[in-house]
C-alpha cells in the first residue's frame, strides 16, 4: 500500500508502542502460545481415536493462529 509520496509507511518499533499497547500485546500473545502449547499437548498425546476427524489435519489446523487451537480445543477432541 502506498502513500501519497509513493512510499511505504514505516514499521513500528517497540519503542513507538505505549506501556499499554506493549502490556497488551505481550498478553495477548501470551493467551495465544499457551492456547498453541495446549493444544499441541493434547494432540500429541491423544490416541488417534479420540480425536473427531484426522489428526493430521489438526496438526496443521493448530498452527493456523488464532482460530486453530481454539477450534482443536473444542471441536476437536472426543470426550
Amino acid at each position: 500500500m502506498d502513500t501519497k509520496g509513493g512510499k511505504r509507511p514505516a514499521r513500528r518499533r517497540w519503542e513507538d508502542f505505549s506501556p499499554r499497547q506493549r502490556a497488551a500485546i505481550l498478553a495477548l500473545a501470551s493467551v495465544e502460545l499457551a492456547l498453541t502449547s495446549t493444544a499441541v499437548a493434547d494432540l500429541w498425546a491423544r490416541p488417534a481415536g479420540q480425536v473427531r476427524g484426522r489428526k493430521a489435519l489438526w496438526w496443521l489446523g493448530v498452527f493456523v493462529q488464532p482460530v486453530g487451537p481454539i477450534a482443536y480445543l473444542t471441536l476437536g477432541r472426543r470426550r
